[in-house]
């Protein structure tokens, strides 16, 4: 798992690097709802043309809270176009997303939109996934410097997994899952630095 961390961010500051950064050209955020469930995440966000942009968010935690664990790593790019100007207003945008997880024992899973989180209750699930969406957001400019920006988006994320039935152990249940799930790929209510 740490080998794959470190190919993503070689890849993400590869990407960074290669892009020149210029004046109401770079955005970057915090998305506070991620914040909320302790996860660390950060986004940047590119000006590539007058309407296009290129979003690139990640996001970390590696907790387990009260013998339920939430750990995972997730990348998602996201290619935008404004309808206006670039940071502000309506956008849509079409995003891949990419991580690994291991997540069990969790007190009140239950199914929801196409998941299959109750069997998180007893047993642990580890593994990684892919998928791809489409979103649509909005932002408001709140000063100079400072935007403010609501995104929801759509899609499937393909999964490959092993059951496990304790947090720390490595006896399986089950290995070689698959699930392919279609629902919300993407929830976000950003806090926006742009410079």
């Amino acid at each position: 798992m740490i080998k794959s961390i470190r190919l993503t961010l070689a890849a993400v500051l590869v990407t960074l690097v290669g892009m020149s950064a210029q004046a109401q050209g770079v955005g970057l955020k915090t998305n506070l709802l991620y914040d909320v469930t302790a996860t660390i995440n950060a986004g940047l966000e590119f000006g590539l043309a007058p309407k296009w942009s290129l979003d690139v968010s990640g996001n970390f935690n590696g907790w387990t809270i009260d013998k339920q664990t939430w750990k995972h790593w997730i990348v998602q790019p996201e290619a935008r176009y404004w309808f206006c100007d670039r940071f502000a207003g309506h956008f849509v945008g079409v995003h891949a997303i990419g991580g690994q997880f291991n997540w069990g024992h969790w007190k009140n899973a239950s199914d929801f939109l196409g998941t299959h989180f109750s069997t998180l209750k007893d047993y642990r699930a580890q593994g990684w996934g892919v998928g791809a969406g489409i979103a649509y957001g909005y932002t408001w400019i709140l000063n100079k410097h400072w935007n403010f920006e609501a995104e929801i988006g759509i899609g499937f994320i393909q999964t490959w997994y092993d059951v496990y039935n304790c947090l720390d152990c490595a006896s399986k249940v089950a290995s070689d899952k698959k699930h392919t799930y279609y629902g919300p790929t993407k929830a976000a209510l950003n806090l926006v630095y742009v410079f």
